[in-house]
């Protein structure tokens, strides 16, 4: 893989050099001591069959070699990189004069005319050679250096006979050479390839590293950005959303209400999608736990029907949600919100036709789908289908569309709950999503049926529901006037005897001089961030339990617009029950009044605003 960096080259050949260095000067110690030794046996061998004095001189000038060559400097890995060329030269010259130091002893030996000492000379360089060639492939110039030598020196001391046997013996040895040779080059170059590989696989494994990391601080920055941009807006929305729902409710019966009402209507299309928001911060923070148990599809899909019935109608569409008397193994809050993205996004992008909802049993799971007469999805787009904020043909982001989050969240619901998600789809045919189920065994239910009609789509049975009573008085705390004042005109405007106080000390104040007029409150109202970084949550806990006073707890409505994952988990962990800003005034009332004579903390979920 070529580099078009000449600076990078030189890096990777640097790197690529002092491996081979490295590799060659591993076994240095260990073959410098084998050398000599073996010299020295080899030699008095020789001598004691030549009795030549020349081979002494020749054993000496050898170990003086093998000595210079141990106690010479050498390469060690603290040695630097640019040093390698050096290092590689160095060892290459000394090889090279052990190596022609030994091509002496075949004119020594061989003009005796002694077959079983040229035999063993032989067979001694050759293994030589092959041992040496093995250890020094890393490094072309000493394989060189050391081969050559001593093979020429065997060689040509063979030819100068010039008889037929020792002419056979210098051929055959030439022929070793070249193959020994050949093959060491050719081991080089695999090497060196193999190196250069694998540092290039280093080098793209630490780009990529640095590109996920990269990744990862700007999906960080973006969630930090959400999170804040979505806690700053939601405290004045909350405080519109209260006056507004105040004067919604003192202008009911006459002409300015509808005004009112259509206030209203944009205040929770924002904070519908500040929830859509929260909703991804909550999914990525872990703080939803399902809860699986067995769940009745039909009572599931009967309130996804009333939701989206009115929606289908407007846009003319048919919208069937077909009865199948099936059970699956799920958490019901969060199967809902997965099925209601999915209608959701299916009615958004369909003009003509309908969306159909059915389920059917397959085998040991149970198929959900969702199938629409829509636009489509074209097959470059359906990658991208489920990142956030992606929408097919609306580069105008129009409102009416969403944020491009819903699928994004059904693919986090998924891998929570363990429920795959499958997609086909045609252009300008319809899309089919199919969300694979777990089943589970019918259930005995207290939960009113729902029939199915003569086409099989559900039909709501009409219910009567008796909503609680309402606190008779409610402690607020919260640093902030506006929502003060908001909170206390929208509470007194349903008859209840609303007190706000903008710090723990005024509410405990509050609360004893409550309980000494013999009138407690019978719930505390508290906002989770409130001034000078006082945590609310840990605030309201402490006036809820105030020892010593001969007064029960009261119940603690925690009411927010934060997104940190961290402080999500500790609110979860807490069991308190939260409210997310902007509150609905609908689900604030619902909330208080299940909760003024009960103490039990509600589980945090995906629709508690």
């Amino acid at each position: 893989m070529a580099s078009s960096d000449p600076s990078a080259d030189h890096a990777l050949g640097q790197r690529v050099l002092r491996e081979h260095v490295a590799s060659v000067y591993d076994t240095y110690i260990v073959s410098t001591l084998t050398h000599m030794a073996f010299v020295v046996v080899f030699g008095c061998i020789i001598y004691s069959q030549l009795r030549n004095l020349s081979l002494l001189f020749w054993i000496g000038g050898l170990v003086i070699a093998d000595i210079y060559v141990f106690f010479t400097p050498r390469w060690t890995p603290l040695r630097p990189a640019r040093e390698s060329a050096y290092w590689a030269r160095k060892i290459s010259r000394m090889v090279t004069l052990v190596s022609m130091i030994t091509a002496v002893v075949p004119w020594l030996i061989v003009p005796y005319d002694n077959l079983p000492m040229t035999s063993l000379l032989m067979a001694v360089i050759v293994g030589s050679c092959a041992r040496a060639a093995q250890s020094l492939w890393p490094l072309k110039s000493a394989l060189f250096g050391y081969t050559l030598p001593m093979s020429l020196g065997l060689i040509t001391a063979l030819a100068w006979q010039g008889d037929g046997l020792h002419l056979f013996l210098a051929a055959a040895g030439a022929a070793y050479l070249l193959l020994t040779l050949r093959a060491g080059i050719g081991q080089h170059r695999l090497l060196t390839e193999s190196l250069m590989l694998r540092f290039e696989n280093e080098a793209l494994a630490a780009r990529l590293g640095e590109q996920i990391a990269a990744t990862e601080r700007a999906s960080e920055e973006k969630t930090r950005f959400l999170g804040t941009a979505s806690h700053d807006l939601r405290q004045p929305l909350h405080a519109i959303a209260l006056f507004g729902a105040a004067l919604e409710n003192e202008l009911r019966d006459r002409p300015e209400g509808r005004n009112a009402e259509r206030l209203m209507r944009a205040v929770n299309a924002l904070g519908a999608s500040l929830d859509t928001m929260l909703d991804v911060s909550r999914l990525d923070a872990g703080v939803i736990t399902p809860v699986p148990q067995p769940v009745q599809l039909d009572a599931l899909f009967l309130p996804l029907n009333h939701t989206f019935s009115a929606r289908a109608e407007q846009k003319q569409l048919q919208l069937r949600v077909r009865a199948s008397g099936l059970w699956v193994h799920s958490d019901p809050q969060l199967l809902h919100r997965m099925l209601s993205n999915l209608m959701d996004n299916a009615l958004k992008y369909t003009a003509h036709g309908g969306v159909t909802v059915m389920a059917r049993e397959r085998g040991d799971s149970v198929w959900v789908e969702v199938r629409d007469t829509g636009i489509g999805i074209a097959p470059e787009q359906s990658g991208r289908i489920f990142e956030e904020f992606y929408q097919i043909n609306n580069p105008g982001r129009d409102r009416s569309r969403g944020l491009g989050i819903g699928l994004s969240i059904v693919q986090r619901l998924s891998r929570l709950l363990g429920h795959p998600v499958q997609m086909h789809s045609r252009p300008g045919r319809g899309t089919h999503f199919r969300v694979v189920l777990p089943l589970a065994r019918a259930q005995a239910s207290g939960l009113q049926p729902a029939f199915p009609s003569e086409t099989g789509d559900l039909a709501p049975v009409p219910q009567r529901r008796i909503a609680p009573p309402l606190p008779g008085r409610v402690l607020l705390l919260d640093d902030e006037l506006e929502i003060r004042e908001a909170m206390v005109g929208l509470l007194r405007s349903h008859a209840i005897d609303a007190h706000a106080v903008a710090d723990e000390a005024g509410a405990a104040a509050a609360l004893q001089k409550a309980h000494g007029e013999g009138r407690p409150f019978d719930l505390l109202l508290c906002d989770y961030r409130l001034a000078d970084g006082v945590d609310g949550l840990d605030a309201g806990l402490r006036l809820c339990q105030r020892p010593g006073e001969g007064r029960a707890e009261i119940p603690l409505l925690l009411i927010t617009g934060e997104t940190s994952p961290a402080r999500l988990q500790r609110v979860r962990e807490s069991q308190v029950p939260v409210l997310f800003k902007p509150v609905v005034a609908a689900a604030l009332l619902q909330a208080m009044a299940e909760l003024a004579g009960s103490k039990v903390a509600a589980r945090p979920s995906m629709v508690d605003a």
